[in-house]
């Protein structure tokens, strides 16, 4: 009995020290669990996932999704990839995110809901890839934060569908 009440109580400790959901540092932290940081380009393809995720009424985990993500073969734009899958689970393991080479031009996220065949495709905007462009490294968490501060059409914009 004693026991268990322990356990109870270490259980609800620890549920109490975690930070919520919605936190900015949560969020930051789940970026860098899969990326290794918490960059500015990582962060917008976390928030693009997020976007493609309500849009197309699909949970973090599910089976359901698959992202496809075209960049140059370049660092930053890569990043994107990553935070996608911070996001949305997704994995190459599990089949559902793949890179793909692309210009600059093509940059890039795709998200297919499997069952329906339902797409969004997300771009970096212009001004976003502008701002946070080989910006020190040691400020990539405070620059992953501003990007958690930005509006979803100030880091995106989404491609229209027959582009």
């Amino acid at each position: 009995m004693r026991l268990a009440l322990l356990l109870l109580l270490l259980l609800a400790t620890a549920a109490q020290a975690q930070p919520k959901p919605g936190d900015v540092e949560a969020k930051l932290d789940q970026v860098a669990a899969v990326h290794g940081g918490s960059g500015p380009f990582a962060v917008a393809g976390f928030r693009m996932a997020q976007h493609a995720l309500k849009v197309l009424a699909l949970e973090p985990g599910s089976f359901d999704l698959e992202v496809e993500h075209h960049s140059p073969k370049m660092v930053q734009f890569s990043c994107i990839a990553d935070g996608a899958q911070a996001a949305t689970k997704v994995s190459v393991g599990k089949l559902s995110l793949r890179w793909v080479e692309a210009p600059l031009e093509g940059l890039e996220t795709v998200y297919l809901k499997r069952s329906t065949g339902q797409r969004v495709v997300l771009k970096p905007t212009e001004s976003f890839i502008k701002a946070f462009i080989n910006l020190p490294y040691e400020k990539s968490r405070e620059n992953g934060r501003k990007v958690l501060a930005l509006s979803d059409a100030e880091i995106f914009t989404v491609v229209p569908q027959g582009k």
